[in-house]
């Protein structure tokens, strides 16, 4: 049953502004903050280095807009565990690994570390994928069994974590092709 327009467009607006708050606080206020303390925001000087660097971080901006998206109009629900998909969704990235979206977040943070050449935003990093871990082994996984069980279960089995696989999971099948 397609969702009524006026139900898409403020799920739309949440979706909007989690990822400000959310990421947009991880990746963007947090890091300005350090850099800022530390003196380290600056314009980068042009280098085969920086342009790494923001591929880099703009791959991970692309990873995580995409699995927005896909939260979104598959899952009819945002990133916030507040307001989380209403279908499990496991198309898309998420067919590869079982968090994308964290991926993408860290990405960004270490294209920013790289970009302004910050030891503490390298550390940051770290921190951050500790935390992600925990938030995914503490409470995400199991509350994923809990609304999902068997299909998740199934999906748990075929994608890894944190790293990828090159057999891309097949909706419906449980398996990997």
């Amino acid at each position: 049953m397609p969702f009524p327009l006026n139900m898409r467009f403020l799920l739309a607006l949440r979706a909007i502004f989690f990822v400000l708050l959310l990421p947009g606080t991880v990746a963007g206020y947090i890091p300005f903050g350090i850099l800022s303390t530390a003196g380290r925001l600056r314009a980068p000087e042009l280098s085969l280095s920086s342009v790494g660097a923001s591929i880099l971080a703009i791959a991970g901006t692309v990873v995580l807009l995409r699995c927005v998206w896909d939260f979104f109009a598959k899952g009819k629900g945002t990133l916030a565990p507040i307001d989380p998909p209403r279908v499990l969704v496991v198309s898309g990235l998420y067919r590869f690994t079982r968090n994308p979206m964290y991926n993408g977040v860290l990405a960004l943070i270490l294209g920013e570390a790289w970009l302004f050449g910050s030891v503490s935003l390298l550390k940051y990093a770290l921190l951050v994928l500790v935390l992600f871990h925990l938030f995914v082994v503490l409470y995400e996984e199991p509350a994923l069994t809990s609304q999902f069980g068997e299909s998740y279960r199934a999906y748990r089995r075929a994608v890894p974590r944190w790293g990828f696989t090159t057999r891309p999971f097949q909706e419906g099948t449980g398996s990997t092709a």
